[in-house]
């Protein structure tokens, strides 16, 4: 019994001995903050390009709806270059719009029309309709900032349109379901798509469900797995994954519903960035997710995007 208990002794302190003895002191070097310019642009055909500019918050800075305002940068000449066409962009302020701008603002704000007044957001445009968006064109954007100049390049591609799309009940709940579509994808070229919906349906107080298009989760993909083929593919609702809606209910489109179904081209820089963007915004700053690089459109070290897209709608009817 007196060698047993020597014998677990002396294993306990060889692993004690293991386990402390030979600690080593690790000095991680982490980079301090450097500020850097971000923009967030788009053009889409028919409506005006938008571009907002910002820079990057330090991740141990406060975070709330003042700090986020003032990140927001005026001041710069943009300038777009469309064919052998050149124009300036103009800077137009949330809270003085052009009577008859509010709905695209808002859009690209991502906020209703109602809250545009309250806020002090400037973004850089032209309301110039012969730079709207058109299928076929390149468009150049040259950004002069604070002493540096950036630039970006983006195409507005031909669109695909989908086949059909349609409400199909999903069989473990009652009255819920998912909108379904049908595409053939054209053969031989490369091929990006983006998806957002929106329910136009009235709620209670008599004003559509949804003031705006809202992408799915996991909105972008391209034919690299199905070039050239026809198939069918299902898509959630992503409008109200919220606290109001019964957990049972969440990611359905419900019997009754109308929506919108906006089906948008991209060209392949436009994929790369959003399909790298989207999958960061799924990990939910998870530890265990794998870490992702969103390549930046901009040179001269801006971060961001400048996206054409091509869009295409759809009405969906959510009725047997």
């Amino acid at each position: 019994m007196k060698r047993r208990t020597t014998y677990l002794l002396k294993s306990v302190m060889v692993l004690f001995l293991a386990l402390f003895g030979c600690q080593k002191e690790v000095e991680i070097d982490i980079p301090g903050y450097e500020e850097k310019v971000v923009f967030d642009g788009r053009i889409e055909t028919g409506l005006p390009p938008f571009l907002l500019i910002s820079k990057t918050n330090d991740i141990y800075a406060p975070t709330d709806l003042s700090s986020i305002l003032s990140s927001f940068q005026s001041g710069a000449q943009v300038q777009m270059i469309v064919g052998a066409d050149t124009v300036m962009l103009e800077e137009i302020c949330s809270d003085n719009l052009p009577a008859g701008t509010e709905e695209p603002f808002a859009a690209f704000f991502g906020v209703d029309v109602a809250d545009l007044a309250f806020l002090n957001i400037c973004l850089y445009t032209t309301l110039n309709p012969s730079y709207f968006g058109e299928v076929g064109k390149t468009y150049v954007l040259n950004i002069t900032f604070e002493g540096k100049t950036y630039s970006a390049t983006t195409s507005i591609v031909p669109p695909v349109e989908l086949d059909s799309v349609y409400w199909k009940e999903d069989p473990n709940t009652y009255n819920n379901g998912f909108c379904w579509a049908r595409l053939t994808d054209p053969a031989g070229v490369y091929n990006a798509y983006f998806w957002e919906s929106r329910r136009i349906n009235l709620n209670a107080e008599g004003e559509p469900t949804d003031f705006q298009f809202v992408p799915t989760f996991s909105p972008a993909t391209d034919d690299t797995f199905f070039d050239g083929l026809s198939f069918e593919f299902g898509y959630e609702n992503p409008h109200n994954f919220n606290e109001e809606t019964p957990a049972e209910e969440r990611g359905f489109y419900q019997l009754g519903d109308t929506a919108v179904i906006k089906f948008s081209s991209l060209d392949q820089q436009a994929y790369d960035f959003l399909e790298k963007k989207y999958i960061q915004l799924q990990s939910g700053g998870s530890p265990f997710a794998s870490p992702i690089n969103i390549p930046s459109q901009f040179s001269n070290g801006g971060l961001g995007s400048w996206i054409g897209y091509s869009s295409t709608l759809d009405t969906l009817y959510c009725n047997f």
